[in-house]
């Protein structure tokens, strides 16, 4: 028969260790909710900036128009590398699920491949606009067109980082808990960017070559 200090130790302890594990769980969730909640502004920043563009689209400013400066063949290359990442990213995501921490790093390297060849590509757009004077300080259209566009690269640049620092965790770490739960946020931060950048291909590019 156990005493009653006894029930109140073993039922202080098995409290402590129910909030304990409550505990961590909230930290998962927080997370992830705190992660939805940056997307969320994320998507008022872009809202504002593709707002900005469909006011300012048309005032070049006697300069070229979007159907003279962009080469829709070549922004296509560029949005299928950050489509094809996106696919990448989602094979990565199956391995950490399966519990294969090579396949997750693996694909993340091919990941970051494609990202960096999109950013490449578009470093390269700009250095372009800008050598033919079509620069961000032309026009009010090509203003709101580097800002937009970007941003987005900014955006693109920042997740390369996160995945070199995901490649890096996982390697020494394994496939942890934490690991796996800021990979989910990376997940939702790359697929976001697809999403963001197939608005700009749509808007900004296909109707501005027709």
């Amino acid at each position: 028969m156990s005493s009653p200090a006894v029930s109140a130790t073993h039922g202080a302890f098995d409290g402590a260790s129910h909030d304990g594990h409550d505990h961590h769980h909230d930290d998962g969730s927080k997370t992830l909710l705190g992660f939805w909640i940056y997307l969320m502004s994320d998507c008022l920043i872009f809202s504002g900036l593709f707002a900005a563009f469909a006011v300012l689209g048309n005032s070049t400013a006697g300069g070229p128009t979007a159907k003279e400066l962009f080469e829709l063949p070549y922004v296509l290359g560029e949005t299928m590398l950050l489509l094809i990442s996106s696919v990448t990213f989602g094979m990565a995501m199956l391995n950490m699920h399966a519990g294969k921490k090579g396949g997750v790093v693996a694909w993340l390297a091919v990941t970051f491949l494609f990202g960096a060849g999109f950013i490449g590509m578009e470093v390269y757009e700009f250095a372009k606009l800008v050598h033919e004077g079509a620069g961000p300080s032309h026009s009010a259209f090509l203003s709101s067109y580097f800002t937009l566009v970007g941003t987005h690269g900014l955006h693109v640049t920042c997740g390369l980082i996160w995945l070199v620092v995901m490649m890096d965790q996982i390697r020494r770490f394994g496939l942890t808990d934490a690991t796996q739960r800021r990979l989910s946020c990376l997940s939702l931060f790359w697929h976001f960017l697809d999403i963001v950048w197939i608005c700009v291909f749509t808007f900004v590019y296909l109707r501005g070559a027709i």
